[in-house]
């Protein structure tokens, strides 16, 4: 009895979807655990990095940034926008879940950086960096250039008058919270067939399940283009002999 007791415990453990995992372990061999993805939700919602990069391309302020980021992301979450100008070349925009509404950026609440330098005459450049659920996209270099039809937070920085505007930092108020969510909703309402998943993060006409990310590479996800995951498959029953 205690033999086919142990059989079925084996049996019962084999079974358990891969799915069910919250966290990846990615500590080296030996070395101190570190678990990248439990201490978020929603990390099945696709982020598209193009439209992200082409927002900050296009718009005319942190409101407007911060309007046109909350309708191409996908999930429950409002994301908050924090940018400050480092220096006269140097502008840090961050995206981040402000969890705790303390309208402060905290580490563990990042999405992701949108760095800007300008670069010489006429010239500039950002880069998208992602952290948490999205740690390890990084965008190409993008260049910007005086006469480029971009939104006035980018073409400001070509003007002979130009003074860097957000020493202080911007960062989303919390008024401002309450106003996106209803906006977005608005805009996901009016245009349903731009959106592949419900506000839940799970694809439309579909059954829930739990996913899980894949295709790590070093740690997280690559690539310039659309941010996605891979539902994981099924697994099968086990048979017990008789």
């Amino acid at each position: 009895m205690i033999s086919r007791l142990k059989h079925l415990a084996t049996a019962l453990a084999v079974v358990v979807p891969l799915s069910a995992v919250t966290a990846c372990d990615t500590s080296p061999p030996g070395g101190e655990r570190v678990e990248r993805w439990a201490a978020t939700h929603n990390t099945n919602v696709a982020i598209d990095w193009d439209k992200v990069n082409e927002a900050y391309k296009a718009a005319n302020g942190p409101e407007d940034l911060e309007k046109r980021i909350n309708e191409i992301y996908e999930g429950d979450e409002v994301i908050s926008v924090a940018v400050q100008d480092t220096d006269d070349k140097t502008q840090v925009v961050t995206g981040f879940f402000d969890k705790n509404t303390n309208g402060t950026v905290e580490e563990p609440e990042k999405i992701f950086t949108i760095k800007r330098d300008i670069t010489g005459e006429g010239q500039a450049q950002y880069q998208t960096v992602g952290y948490g659920p999205y740690y390890g996209y990084h965008s190409p270099f993008l260049s910007i250039v005086s006469g480029m039809v971009v939104g006035s937070m980018l073409s400001n920085m070509f003007m002979p008058s130009y003074r860097p505007m957000y020493t202080q930092p911007y960062t989303t108020p919390g008024h401002r919270v309450g106003q996106l969510q209803q906006s977005r909703s608005a805009y996901r309402a009016a245009n349903p067939s731009k959106f592949q998943r419900s506000q839940s993060g799970r694809t439309y006409n579909r059954p829930s399940s739990t996913s899980r990310p894949t295709g790590r590479t070093g740690g997280g996800f690559r690539g310039g283009g659309r941010f996605g995951v891979s539902r994981a498959g099924r697994a099968k029953p086990v048979r017990l002999s008789a």
